[in-house]
């Protein structure tokens, strides 16, 4: 049996204290829901869905004036951090985008065990691509010898 992998891992700088405090309660809250607990009244209904994919870690990141949260998984939750960042940046009113990449790996040669994608979020939009999703679309723009003739 093969063990499969997502790897990310990134910094979100946070305003102040406060927005720290709350981010690290809400990754609380969701990682009970995450487990089985009911939501409680005060969560998010945006990040209600994210939940079932709350498998990413966070710990405090501080630096003399500044703070943030280390966002880090080998378990994946990609849509459920991105959910995440882009709720804190619309919390905080945050023009800044965050972007971060992720890697598929596996403990055993497999030929679908790799690979990765990246994120660019800000408080209003999520885009992401996976690089399965890129070789598609650029497959889809090679032709063939046969479509010459």
């Amino acid at each position: 049996m093969s063990n499969y992998f997502t790897y990310f891992s990134l910094v979100l700088p946070l305003p102040d204290e406060a927005a720290q405090a709350y981010a690290i309660e809400l990754f609380h809250k969701g990682s009970s829901i995450q487990q089985g607990d009911e939501a409680p009244a005060d969560f998010p209904p945006a990040l209600a869905d994210a939940t079932e994919e709350w498998w990413f870690e966070i710990e405090p990141e501080n630096s003399p004036g500044q703070f943030g949260l280390w966002l880090h998984s080998e378990n994946g939750g990609i849509d459920a951090v991105c959910a995440f960042i882009q709720h804190l940046l619309e919390k905080y009113h945050s023009t800044e985008r965050v972007t971060f990449e992720w890697s598929h790996d596996c403990d055993k040669p497999r030929v679908d065990a790799y690979g990765g994608g990246a994120a660019i979020i800000t408080a209003t939009e999520i885009k992401t691509m996976s690089t399965s999703q890129w070789l598609r679309e650029q497959a889809g723009l090679l032709t063939t010898p046969e479509s010459h003739a």
